[in-house]
């Protein structure tokens, strides 16, 4: 059975609102030649500027895209508007059997596959084959991470230091310097090879003198600074799982292949949402998942520097019966997809008060104070408007407050009809950006928050 796609679901895909303005023209039957699909695949032939038609396939359980259009862009147009026409017209895209040039793509991709898992069951026996002759290169490895680590001990000495003389002199001087003398700290961070705590200091430096109560909320973030750096001077004394918290967050990454090289977590994952922001020079896309039987939530952070192409097989309200592997962690979120099995039923989303909701929450932030959101799913709530702003109520009356222009409230509440809704959402400590929300077995999205 091909899995089923919504239209939200094909408009996440696309790579830029041109993409998405021609693949709309392009999604009507008339557009196509030929079309067809299978459990599989999904494939036509689409009439454009070249003397033969563009010929474009989709194989439907990663969302692998291939097209003969001469187009850079992932997905093209083309793909795009043939998964638009299957989404919304699906009778128009027969079910049939693939033709040989669907075929022979799909057995290409077979085969690439088999290789990397034949690599990777190789990949251990080579490497302890090669344990004498790699020794020098380990050696040299060890040294060059000895010296970053006394790098990153004297940058985070320093960050002690500087924070308790601005704590000394008090934060209602800071509006007179900020953000001058963070984002040069910040810097000095960055030389240290301690990025996260030089990202974490250029976010404080966006709250000085912001809105009311800044100073509550300037102090909370540089007390976290602050326990990162005594956390990480006193490393040793801290258990495992801990230690691999402070590195992350000072900048520390770890090898992928050694994450997927251990133990997995295999249910049916329900993409929930992503949200994709600006940070620096990179763009971060985080997806949220959230296992069926597990219960567990689980963010897969994807980026992109140059404008080089996110990675949007995830796509929301897609099911995937999946093995993701966590990053270490005493309150374990980041996950890799290690293994994708197929499609299933979209699972409905388990209700919970705001007070069971939020009290998850600080039993994370226990485990892991630097943890900067998660994933919240609450219901039955309500849309609550109170002091002219949206609102989340539970059953109980307790409120959630959701960002201050939350665009698609009206339609939300349209759609839902008032009636109670189950949601699943990003939560900071202070608001809930939603990302779905599921009523009688209807997953409705939100594209902004």
């Amino acid at each position: 059975m091909a899995p089923t796609l919504t239209r939200e679901q094909v408009l996440a895909l696309a790579p830029d609102a041109s993409s998405l303005a021609a693949a709309r023209k392009l999604s009507a039957p008339r557009a196509w030649l030929s079309a067809g699909h299978n459990d599989q695949a999904l494939w036509g032939e689409c009439k454009g500027s070249a003397k033969e038609p563009y010929r474009t396939q989709v194989e439907l359980g990663a969302l692998a895209v291939r097209c003969s259009c001469p187009s850079r862009k992932q997905p093209c147009k083309h793909s795009l508007g043939l998964l638009l026409l299957f989404a919304t017209e699906p009778e128009a895209v027969a079910a049939a059997e693939p033709p040989p040039w669907v075929v022979e793509w799909l057995a290409s991709r077979a085969r690439a596959a088999e290789r990397r898992q034949a690599k990777n069951q190789l990949a251990a026996p080579a490497a302890a084959a090669d344990e004498a002759t790699t020794a020098p290169a380990k050696r040299s490895t060890a040294r060059t991470t000895a010296a970053r680590e006394a790098r990153v001990a004297a940058g985070v000495a320093e960050l002690e230091l500087w924070l308790q003389d601005r704590v000394r002199a008090g934060l209602a001087a800071l509006p007179a310097q900020a953000p001058g003398n963070f984002l040069a700290f910040a810097s000095r961070m960055v030389d240290a090879q301690a990025p996260g705590a030089a990202r974490l200091l250029r976010l404080a430096s966006t709250q000085v003198g912001v809105g009311a109560g800044w100073e509550g909320r300037l102090l909370a973030r540089l007390s976290l600074l602050y326990l990162l750096a005594r956390a990480y001077r006193n490393l040793a004394a801290l258990p495992p799982a801990a230690q691999a918290d402070v590195r992350t967050t000072l900048g520390f990454t770890q090898s992928q292949e050694e994450l997927l090289a251990g133990p997995g977590l295999r249910d049916n994952w329900l993409v929930l949402g992503r949200r994709v922001e600006q940070d620096d020079r990179l763009q971060v896309q985080r997806t949220w998942l959230w296992g069926a039987t597990s219960g567990k939530a689980a963010l897969v952070l994807d980026y992109s520097a140059a404008g080089q192409p996110l990675d949007r097989s995830l796509t929301p309200g897609l099911c995937l019966d999946a093995e993701l592997v966590f990053f270490p962690s005493a309150a374990p979120l980041r996950a890799l997809v290690r293994a994708r099995h197929g499609h299933c039923e979209p699972p409905a989303l388990p209700l919970a008060t705001l007070e069971e909701a939020t009290g998850a929450y600080a039993a994370a932030l226990a485990a892991n104070p630097w943890i900067e959101r998660t994933l919240l799913l609450a219901g039955p709530c309500t849309l609550a408007r109170v002091e002219e702003r949206w609102q989340l109520r539970d059953a109980d009356g307790r409120l959630l407050p959701l960002p201050a222009r939350f665009a698609p409230a009206w339609r939300l509440l349209a759609l839902t009809g008032g009636r109670p809704f189950a949601m699943a959402g990003e939560w900071d400590g202070e608001l809930l950006a939603p990302l779905c929300v599921q009523q009688d077995g209807r997953l409705i999205w939100m594209s902004e928050a």
